[in-house]
């Protein structure tokens, strides 16, 4: 796999400071943000500089219960190609919940959320990123992410969650920095434990992003400029190894083009004076005056595994039924964490009691964040909304957040949250009524709910969502 050097996540909003930046090496871009056959203009120029291009997964959801949708995989294959992209990548993370797994309500959190570090979460994961790696043509990365809160009876620490997974699947390693830096606020853990655990030779790239602190929380915003701990949490990683790339995070709040840069030199300046020393990684593999051990010089073929370098030294216990393949999860495994999973994820965005050991009060801050978060995209993929409702689209967006669980994507909760106003007689304003009647009508494609929809509206909303008719 190719040396990338320093890069920047390109987003849209940014894309012509990208261009213009002196010494980006390559880029990352949300796979999801792309159209199938056709790239915009800014990446197209920049592919045809030589820059590289990898594409950047938020919705697979290795870590749920459920296996991988193969559609979601196909188009992330598809991204890659288009792209010719040397690696794709993706989270160690749930993002939706239920189903006919648990039989319960499908719930999609629109958000990261933890993965529980036990046996019965590590066997899912690894049977799902075995399946990821089967249906892409590249190799894959994954990403450890940042969290609010905690599980209870966890049997792994991050680090050895990390090096079990890539024991047992070869799947290499995207390290967020900023993630353990969050991490260590909100969940105690150090970040030194953690690299000292996790096979560092295994990693593919860096991520170094912003955040700020509220109340003794951390928040991984990527909305603010990069906190010299967090660098010091990369500087720790670089005197362990020499990362094969390292990039910089932003996705809103974006600051003038000099910022951008001068957030770059940051990284690069720490890196500098960061120098990789001799020592034992993990439990006895040794990387020294960063010399990184062998790795593949040209992509995998469809279906191949690219093994990350193992340490002699360490044997992992398999948590595996006798027999079986060290990448299948052992029978009931799976709803055991899908159960675990939508009792969270349900209390978090449907207003259901907190799940026995966990924190209430800070499950309450995660909740209250993920519906700030969708009051936020929601208004960028419908930004009519707020113009029509003016001071009152976010008041009323996070009333019906509450207890109006999101199922089906960010366009249809836009078109939802219509829909319940309109039900509701709502907005007051006879003009902000016929702008928002008309906004709905174009985009459902059917006629504005009258009595009788509104009725079976109620109806359905108690039954079948569980919660109470307004």
């Amino acid at each position: 796999m190719k040396e990338l050097g320093i890069g920047i996540g390109w987003r849209p909003e940014i894309a012509d400071a990208v261009e213009a930046l002196d010494g980006v090496e390559w880029v990352e871009v949300v796979a999801e943000n792309l159209c199938d056959g056709h790239l915009p203009g800014s990446l197209e120029r920049l592919r045809a500089r030589g820059v590289t291009v990898v594409p950047h997964g938020v919705s697979l959801g290795l870590g749920g219960a459920a296996r991988p949708d193969p559609g979601r995989l196909a188009a992330l294959a598809r991204k890659a190609e288009l792209l010719g992209a040397p690696l794709v990548t993706e989270h160690i993370a749930f993002v939706r919940a239920g189903g006919p797994l648990t039989a319960s309500p499908s719930l999609e959190a629109g958000h990261l959320l933890p993965v529980p570090r036990t046996r019965d979460a590590l066997d899912v994961l690894c049977e799902n990123v075995r399946i990821a790696q089967e249906a892409l043509p590249v190799p894959l990365a994954l990403e450890n992410i940042a969290a609010l809160v905690s599980w209870p009876d966890e049997e792994l620490s991050e680090g050895r969650f990390l090096a079990e997974l890539v024991e047992r699947t070869g799947v290499r390693l995207l390290i967020d920095v900023a993630n353990l830096h969050t991490n260590r606020v909100n969940r105690g853990e150090d970040p030194a434990r953690a690299l000292a655990e996790l096979p560092v030779e295994a990693i593919a790239y860096v991520h170094v992003a912003g955040g700020v602190e509220r109340d003794g929380v951390w928040h991984d915003t990527h909305a603010h400029p990069v906190t010299r701990p967090v660098l010091d949490v990369l500087a720790e990683l670089a005197s362990r190894v020499s990362p094969p790339g390292v990039l910089l995070e932003r996705d809103d709040n974006f600051p003038a083009p000099a910022e951008l840069a001068a957030e770059l030199d940051a990284i690069r300046g720490t890196l500098a004076a960061a120098r990789p020393r001799p020592l034992l990684i993990g439990a006895g593999a040794r990387v020294s005056g960063g010399a990184m051990p062998a790795r593949p010089t040209a992509p995998a073929a469809r279906g191949t595994r690219v093994p990350a370098p193992r340490s002699p030294a360490r044997e992992p216990e398999q948590h595996t039924d006798p027999g079986t393949d060290p990448g299948t999860a052992p029978a009931g495994a799976r709803q055991r964490v899908g159960l675990a999973q939508a009792a969270l994820l349900s209390a978090l965005v449907a207003g259901t009691p907190a799940p026995e050991g966990f924190d209430a009060r800070r499950l309450g801050v995660q909740s209250r964040s993920l519906a700030a978060k969708r009051a936020d995209i929601v208004a960028k993929v419908a930004p009519e909304l707020p113009e029509i409702l003016g001071a009152g689209y976010r008041p009323a967006f996070l009333a019906y957040a509450r207890h109006r669980p999101m199922s089906d994507g960010y366009r249809h909760d836009a078109l939802d949250f219509v829909e319940g106003l309109l039900v509701a007689g709502r907005p007051a304003d006879p003009a902000a009524r016929r702008a928002l009647t008309a906004w709905w009508r174009e985009r459902a494609g059917i006629r504005p709910p009258g009595p009788a929809a509104r009725l079976a509206h109620r109806v359905r909303t108690a039954l079948g969502r569980g919660v109470t008719a307004p």
